[in-house]
């Protein structure tokens, strides 16, 4: 499948869900449970290849990992690529085409601020645990993804995270930062902008609201369901993390029985 057919699963409405794979094992069975594309957790990958998130993990393992779930299916892929490990937008297409992958997220977290580290293990063991997030200047962000729209045509369908929401107290009170981000991304070339964890109801249906008829990718809510999702005009659902998150629980509640 190309990035026209990926980018044409995506309807307001009528959602392309999407259950977040690792490894080539889990693409596998994402595949054959009936799913038409597979996306990748940059959380996920990572655990499973010893780092904690965060652009943390040497970039040619995460790439690598995604070269190795991208040769395991049929399905198109699409790999969340973090903020983009800090290389220059025509390297960082040229690396994702290279994959076989024809979609990425794209984050507006600056990764830099905090400092990525030499991987392993976070103290005590936390996966998934983020720095306090900082984000890019929009105008910074917004030029960024321009430059990767400029090198990868119409081959790549970029989803771009909007973070303003994560740790935030008060949605409403983020919503129109988070809005103005979204316009100016879809501006700048982006076919999907992604407001992460954002879980009101009411916030999600503003926010689809303005940016219309642009697709949203929305994570599940709060006691929600898909119906719901796409009933506020979502276009995608991400799984997120979830799906490992829940594997590695069944993991360690089996290994507390045996033990």
């Amino acid at each position: 499948m190309t990035a026209a057919q990926l980018r044409a699963l995506h309807v307001p409405g009528d959602p392309l869900v999407l259950p977040n794979a690792w490894d080539a094992d889990t693409a596998r069975a994402v595949e054959a449970a009936g799913f038409p594309v597979v996306a990748t957790s940059s959380v996920a990958v990572a655990a499973a290849l010893g780092y904690p998130d965060g652009e943390r993990a040497p970039v040619a393992e995460m790439f690598a990992a995604a070269a190795r779930i991208a040769r395991a299916v049929s399905v198109p892929v699409t790999v969340d690529a973090e903020s983009g490990y800090g290389l220059p937008a025509a390297e960082l297409v040229t690396r994702l085409l290279e994959t076989g992958a024809v979609g990425c997220n794209l984050e507006d977290t600056d990764h830099s601020a905090v400092g990525r580290g030499s991987g392993g293990l976070p103290p005590g063991g936390a996966w998934g645990s983020h720095p306090q997030t900082t984000l890019r200047p929009l105008a910074e962000q917004a030029e960024r993804l321009a430059a990767v729209r400029a090198a990868a045509g119409a081959d790549l369908v970029v989803n771009a995270r909007v973070d303003v929401f994560l740790g935030a107290e008060d949605a409403r009170a983020v919503l129109p930062e988070a809005i103005e981000r979204a316009k100016a991304y879809l501006a700048a070339g982006a076919d999907c902008v992604y407001p992460i964890l954002l879980r009101d109801a009411g916030v999600l249906a503003e926010f689809v609201k303005a940016v219309s008829p642009a697709a949203v990718n929305a994570n599940p809510l709060p006691g929600g369901s898909i119906r719901e999702l796409a009933g506020l005009g979502a276009a995608r659902v991400s799984l997120g993390a979830g799906a490992w998150r829940a594997t590695r629980a069944f993991f360690e509640g089996y290994l507390a029985e045996i033990s």
